[in-house]
């Protein structure tokens, strides 16, 4: 059993799984260790939780999404793309096997069944954040989303709704060109996310937006000896991206809103 502080709130998870054993068992696992769990028995099912037709109650919140990679109808990649369209959440993959390369791509994080409790938390919230690549996050967790420098600079110079409203700007277009980094990665367009990386660092820098800048830096430089590597590289900066877009959205939703 994980040991956790009592002020910690743990997130709210939904669990994907069309496998009735492994998605009853992996649910009470992680409710034993304090997760608040809803379950889904296919993509179509969670869509519809997390839509107007939730329940008797509306429509359920998750925090995190667990999804099998491989399930009867609506699955995969197309599932991902639904499920961004009505939901802020961290999507997970999770599977018996590493999933396709562009199920990788598009997801925040990959996990090996059968996981543990701990693996999610550490993947969740660890110092070290794992990439569908398996790979080591490289944002660092001590680098603010934000330079507080810039931000000082913005918050003398306009108003704090205008402030809101370039932060706001700026998230919305990590967001457009995260899409279009993982249309360039899966048809190998190395020039485009080349060109995308080197958008993101110029426009997250002047707005101070460290981490995202930092993301887009490396895209532009887009290492890697051959293919193979070229893939895992770009697969765990589009996690490290998400990541970073979350954190300016949390910043966004708790000191910069009006």
């Amino acid at each position: 059993m994980l040991s956790f502080d009592d002020r910690r709130k743990l997130p709210s998870l939904l669990l994907i799984d069309d496998d009735m054993v492994s998605r009853e068992v992996t649910a009470t696992v992680l409710t034993m260790n304090g997760f608040p769990v809803h379950t889904a028995v296919d993509g179509t099912s969670a869509i519809q939780l997390l839509g107007s037709k939730g329940g008797a109650t509306g429509p359920i919140v998750a925090d995190v999404i667990l999804m099998d990679a491989q399930m009867p109808g609506l699955s995969g990649i197309e599932l991902i793309n639904k499920l961004r369209t009505i939901t802020k959440a961290r999507i997970i993959v999770i599977s018996g096997s590493n999933p396709p390369e562009e199920i990788g791509a598009a997801a925040d994080g990959f996990l090996l069944k059968p996981f543990s409790p701990e693996a999610l938390d550490k993947l969740l919230g660890g110092s070290v954040t794992v990439s569908a690549s398996g790979q080591p996050s490289r944002l660092d967790p001590n680098e603010p989303a934000i330079s507080p420098e810039t931000l000082a600079q913005f918050r003398a110079m306009m108003p704090a709704s205008a402030v809101q409203e370039i932060y706001a700007a700026v998230v919305a277009d990590l967001n457009k060109r995260t899409q279009a980094l993982e249309a360039a990665i899966a048809k190998g367009n190395g020039d485009e996310v080349r060109r995308i990386g080197h958008a993101i660092k110029g426009g997250c820098g002047m707005a101070g937006a460290l981490q995202a800048a930092k993301v887009g830096a490396l895209f532009e430089e887009d290492a890697g000896d051959n293919e193979s590597n070229h893939l895992d590289n770009r697969m765990a900066l589009l996690a490290d991206l998400r990541a970073a877009t979350r954190n300016l959205e949390r910043i966004l939703e708790s000191e910069l809103s009006s």
